[in-house]
């Protein structure tokens, strides 16, 4: 099963798309990278001035090492921006740290899909840990009933991907607005942020793609989509 090329056949679609969104961010993200903001201010400097703009004060804005390792914690209100972003004062910078500033402001007004996607973080590890290795087992031992449990462990990877497709977006969406109207950069250097956040957005569509179409190739090969065990 391991060398099954149906399976490459299945999963062919998501690892270009997932290729091309990998492209798209590091080549967009490069490039804006080398573009400086006309306010000169740096990615860290953006993310406090978003929030301050949306009355949020208990967030803490700290360094994080890595390439672009940016994220929010709702459990400690810490919001992590990468060494590419932190103190830089380009137009990436500021894109990616008021995105990340706007999962805080997400938090702050209890924005209902990431507070379901929090909920689905456990049971998402669970099915990401078991699910996979359940339905490779329940293929091997020609068991349909393990195929179908190792399916519904790994449907709660899909489901949790899927919820966060609109949480990206929605915080992506509020960074491009934001940005503008708090004064972060000039209207015209909007088109710059749009691309790098446009990029990045990718990158979790081709993830859901992904989990699809793995999902999909299982249920194939256990013969619950027409497929049948060879």
């Amino acid at each position: 099963m391991m060398f099954d090329p149906i399976y490459f056949v299945f999963l062919a679609p998501a690892l270009l798309l997932s290729l091309w969104a990998s492209f798209r961010t590091k080549s967009a993200f490069n490039k804006y990278s080398q573009v400086r903001t006309a306010t000169g201010l740096t990615g860290a400097e953006a993310a406090a001035r978003m929030l301050a703009g949306a009355g949020i004060a208990d967030v803490k804005i700290v360094a994080h090492r890595g390439l672009l390792t940016d994220h929010y914690n709702p459990m400690t209100k810490t919001l992590a921006l990468s060494e590419q972003v932190y103190g830089v004062p380009s137009i990436a910078a500021v894109g990616v740290a008021c995105h990340e500033a706007g999962h805080a402001i997400q938090h702050a007004t209890k924005y209902a899909p990431l507070a379901l996607r929090s909920l689905l973080v456990p049971t998402a590890n669970i099915g990401s840990s078991l699910g996979y290795l359940v339905m490779a087992f329940g293929l091997v031992l020609a068991s349909t009933k393990m195929v179908i449990f190792g399916a519904l462990l790994f449907s709660a990877v899909l489901l949790f991907q899927f919820v966060t497709l609109p949480v990206e977006f929605d915080a992506s969406a509020r960074a491009k607005k934001l940005a503008v109207a708090n004064g972060l950069v000039l209207p015209q250097e909007r088109e710059g942020i749009d691309r790098v956040l446009n990029a990045a957005a990718l990158t979790y569509v081709a993830a859901a793609v992904s989990t699809l179409l793995t999902l999909l190739y299982f249920l194939f090969r256990a013969g619950l989509l027409g497929g049948r065990r060879d």
